[in-house]
C-alpha cells in the first residue's frame, strides 16, 4: 500500500515484461488509470470517488475508470504490460520499468515532489559522514536507495563505503530501528513521522528537501495512446486540477475523505502534505516539466539504475533510454526515446483551455 515498494520484483519482471507489447494505441472512448496510496496520489482516488472524473470524461464524450492497486510495483507492471493506459509512479520507477522495457510513456501529468517525505535517518548524534563504515537498513532498489546514494555523494561517500545496505521492509522498518543492532534507516512518510516522533535518538540527518524536485510524483501514460486521443489528455488534466483547485483552497471534506482513503486522520493528512511540494497550480506543474534542472536530475537516476542493473533488461550504458524535454531536449539515447515530459495539457489547463 506504500508507494515506494520493493522493486527488485520489478527488476526481475522487466525482461517478459518489454517482450510483451502493450495494447495497439488507436483512436477509442474507454480508458483505464490506476494508482496507489501515496500522500501526492490520493487526489486519484478521490477523482473516482467524487464523480469529478466522470464529470470531465463526460465532457469529452468518454469514460476514464481509476483502479487502485495495493501494490505499487504491480500496478506499473500492469500498465507496462498494457493493462493500464496510464499509471501514477515517479520518475524513477517510470525510466527503470516501463521505458527500459520499451513501453513508450509520456508524464501526462506532474504532480509533486517529495520535499522532505523521505529521509535518512540516524540513531544518535552525528552526520552522513559518520554513516562509513556502519550498516544501513532500507528498501533496497527503491527511491530511499536513492536517496541515500544522493546523501552519500554530497560528504564524498558511496555504497562501498558503508559496512552494509540491510534489505528490510517497508512494513518491518518501524520495529527494526527499534532493535540494537540498526543504526541507520532510510525511509518515507508516514514511517519518517513516525520515527522521528516516537523515539528521542532519531536524527535526521538527509532528506529530500536537500534534493528539491529529484523524486518527482507522476501520472504517466502510454504516449501512442495519448497521441491518438487528445480527449483522454484533456479529460484527465480537467479532472485533476478541479481537485487540486479544492486542496489549494482548504476544502476540509476533499481533504478529510484523502486522509481517510489513506487511513490517517486530516492533520496526519496535512502533516504528509507540509513535507510534499504539490503543484496546486499547473503553472507551477508546467515549470517543474520544463525546469532547466531535471535534465541533469534524470541523468543521475539513469545512472543510479543503470548502477543497480534495472535500467531495463541488458541496458548497456546509463544512456540506453532516452528522455525527452520540453523544447525538445534530450538527454540518454535520442534514437530510442521512451519517456517524454510534455507540457500539453498542463499548459492548456493553466491557460483555462480545457
Amino acid at each position: 500500500m506504500i508507494k515506494k515498494s520493493l522493486l527488485s520484483a520489478a527488476a526481475l519482471t522487466a525482461g517478459m515484461l518489454s517482450a510483451a507489447a502493450p495494447a495497439l494505441a488507436e483512436e477509442k472512448t474507454e480508458f483505464k488509470l490506476a494508482w496507489s496510496i501515496y500522500v501526492g496520489w490520493m487526489p486519484w482516488g478521490y477523482l473516482e470517488d467524487s464523480g469529478i472524473m466522470d464529470k470531465w470524461a463526460d465532457k469529452y464524450g468518454i469514460t476514464v475508470d481509476i483502479v487502485q492497486i495495493n501494490d505499487y510495483v504491480e500496478s506499473i507492471n500492469q500498465y507496462t504490460a498494457g493493462e493500464f493506459d496510464g499509471v501514477s509512479a515517479t520518475n524513477m520507477d517510470t525510466l527503470s520499468i516501463p521505458s527500459g522495457g520499451g513501453v513508450d510513456t509520456t508524464a501526462l501529468i506532474v504532480g509533486d515532489y517529495s520535499n522532505g517525505n523521505d529521509a535518512v535517518i540516524l540513531k544518535g548524534e552525528g552526520g552522513l559522514a559518520d554513516l562509513k563504515g556502519k550498516p544501513v537498513n532500507l528498501v533496497e532498489l527503491s527511491v530511499s536507495h536513492y536517496l541515500l546514494a544522493r546523501g552519500l555523494d554530497t560528504v564524498g561517500l558511496s555504497e562501498s563505503d558503508l559496512d552494509a545496505v540491510i534489505n528490510t521492509s517497508d512494513a518491518d522498518m518501524i520495529a527494526a530501528y527499534a532493535t540494537s543492532d540498526v543504526e541507520t534507516v532510510v525511509t518515507w512518510n508516514p514511517l519518517v513521522s513516525e520515527i522521528l516522533g516516537s523515539n528521542p535518538d532519531a536524527n535526521n540527518i538527509f532528506d529530500s528537501s536537500m534534493i528539491p524536485g529529484e523524486i518527482l510524483d507522476l501520472m504517466v501514460v502510454n504516449t501512442e495512446t495519448l497521441a491518438d486521443n487528445p480527449a483522454f489528455g484533456k479529460a484527465v488534466a480537467g479532472a485533476w486540477y478541479e481537485v487540486m483547485s479544492l486542496m489549494a483552497a482548504g476544502d476540509e471534506a476533499a481533504l478529510t475523505a484523502m486522509a481517510e482513503a489513506s487511513g490517517t486522520d486530516l492533520a496526519g493528512y496535512k502533516a504528509q502534505l507540509a513535507a510534499t511540494e504539490m503543484f496546486f497550480d499547473p503553472a507551477a506543474a508546467v515549470a517543474q516539466a520544463s525546469a532547466p534542472e531535471l535534465p541533469t536530475t534524470m541523468t543521475n537516476v539513469a545512472e543510479f539504475l543503470f548502477d543497480k542493473g534495472i535500467l531495463g533488461e541488458g541496458a548497456p550504458s546509463a544512456d540506453f533510454v532516452g528522455i525527452e524535454y520540453p523544447g525538445g531536449v534530450t538527454t540518454g539515447d535520442a534514437g530510442n526515446i521512451k519517456f517524454r515530459f510534455d507540457t500539453t495539457y498542463m499548459q492548456m489547463a493553466a491557460d483555462g483551455a480545457l
